[in-house]
């Protein structure tokens, strides 16, 4: 790791393989803490390349306990976090909506490392189970539409660097990581980037595999659709800019989508919502996200994905997926 550090701290940047390497090292347990944490921290004085974060990527991927979901052609709602912002967990939500509206999730997530209340947080906090097998996490997709995939149980590699990200509680390059490392290899993905640079490095990372995606960026720094401002948009086929107005809706105001200052305010800001007692700003705000979702997977048009999802919140079936999460959490 001396020769690494030394080389990073010489402005010289990682080969593809070194990359790789280095976090299969980490993986083995090959280096101390101190070394790991000054590792990351190189990564917040300067941009990682595409092709460390490629390396990177491509090491977690082989490291990862796969589960083959393909079946269920399942999309992943993920957005890499770190924007700072601190909304409620709106591609948590979307992701239910998504799933009511029959189109089916397999949901990659974590604890907040730099916000207050990640997506696994509020799962926990609802009765979820978190589980590796196989065998219950088909059964939730076939029958309530969506299973959750805790990234810790997936990622037995990154048990040397999880503390050390806690202690640290900033974003770190594995933020960037999250949403491209789902174990079940979704062929559909929905993924929001905290600034246009990691757009345009995941639209290229993306465009040299075979996955249906939609990247997302909200122009005012949010990593979402936020209905704020305007959301620069990548996917397999174009570079656009989306506007509230394409979803039929108003532009709204920052304070209208914060969230909660604990994990019981954010549980609650979730279950308000999935029950119908959002507010119309919340409301739309998570059915845009889950809209471009189901637009993503169905290829209809973002105001159609957006009416599908409004249905499916509206009618309570994004609800009801919940509750049959819940159930078989529970057995």
């Amino acid at each position: 790791m001396k020769d690494i550090l030394n080389k990073l701290i010489n402005h010289d940047v990682l080969s593809k393989e070194a990359a790789k390497q280095v976090l299969v090292n980490i993986a083995k347990g090959d280096y101390n803490t101190s070394q790991i944490a000054a590792f990351l921290t190189v990564y917040m004085m300067r941009s990682v390349t595409i092709e460390e974060l490629e390396g990177f990527r491509d090491a977690l991927l082989e490291l990862c306990l796969a589960v083959d979901l393909s079946q269920y052609n399942p999309v992943d709602l993920c957005g890499t976090g770190g924007d700072g912002k601190d909304t409620f967990n709106i591609s948590t939500l979307a992701s239910f909506v998504t799933a009511g509206a029959g189109v089916h999730v397999t949901k990659h997530g974590n604890y907040g490392i730099s916000s207050k209340c990640g997506s696994s947080n509020v799962m926990e906090f609802l009765g979820i189970k978190f589980s590796n097998d196989p065998g219950f996490l088909e059964k939730c997709l076939a029958e309530s539409g969506i299973c959750v995939l805790h990234a810790p149980l997936f990622h037995p590699a990154m048990k040397n660097v999880a503390p050390i990200r806690k202690e640290l509680a900033v974003k770190t390059f594995f933020n960037m990581l999250g949403p491209m490392v789902n174990p079940a290899f979704p062929k559909n993905q929905m993924v929001g980037v905290f600034n246009l640079e990691l757009a345009r490095m995941y639209g290229y990372l993306y465009q040299k595999t075979d996955k249906n995606f939609t990247i997302l960026h909200a122009l005012d720094g949010y990593d979402e659709i936020s209905l704020t401002c305007n959301t620069k948009t990548i996917t397999n086929t174009t570079e656009t800019m989306l506007k509230p107005a394409d979803f039929g809706v108003d532009m709204i105001s920052p304070s209208e989508i914060v969230g909660g200052d604990s994990i019981e305010d954010s549980a609650q800001v979730f279950m308000d919502v999935l029950s119908g007692k959002g507010t119309s700003a919340q409301n739309n705000v998570v059915c845009a996200n889950a809209g471009i979702a189901i637009a993503t997977v169905k290829r209809i048009s973002p105001k159609e994905g957006f009416e599908l999802a409004k249905e499916s919140l509206i009618s309570g079936k994004g609800l009801q997926v919940l509750k049959k999460l819940q159930t078989l959490s529970s057995n």
